[in-house]
């Protein structure tokens, strides 16, 4: 890889919630249904999430006029503290374990959370990378929509 390109993703976020309502969004269908995906919709019968090491997740995204699926597997499970999973969508090779993403959360005050995100794996372009940090920035401003409202 040139010095120009991407590796990687890494977002951080303060968010106004305790820890384990945050890493409840993460980990609960229902709340992962209304963040994930921003403004469009997951519907909760096409989302499948089992929460341990070695359990599988999956999703589909839904669009006017498109669907997105997204899997993985849950690498690490640490709660309320850690997740780790891998993530690919459709249009990865079936050869590859996927992107990796990483996610801690530590208090931030009494009530907030400071989530840190990282997603890794060297196998988007950097354009990819970029279209991908643009639509997590949109999934986190749901997430942090749902954890007002709930």
């Amino acid at each position: 890889m040139t010095g120009t390109a991407r590796e990687g993703i890494d977002i951080t976020r303060v968010l106004d919630a305790p820890r384990a309502r945050v890493f409840e969004a993460w980990t609960t269908p229902e709340d992962f249904a209304a963040w994930y995906g921003g403004d469009a919709e997951v519907p909760l019968d096409r989302l499948a999430m089992d929460v341990r090491p070695g359990g599988e997740w999956s999703l589909v995204i839904v669009v006017p006029g498109t669907e997105m699926p997204f899997h993985g597997v849950y690498r690490e499970v640490v709660a309320p503290e850690r997740l780790v999973f891998t993530l690919k969508d459709a249009g990865a090779p079936a050869d590859i374990e996927g992107e990796i993403v990483t996610v801690t959360f530590a208090d931030h005050g009494r009530k907030a959370t400071e989530m840190v995100f990282q997603q890794r794996g060297g196998h988007l372009t950097a354009e990819q990378y970029a279209a991908a940090e643009d639509g997590w920035e949109a999934f986190f401003d749901a997430l942090e929509n749902r954890l007002a409202a709930v």
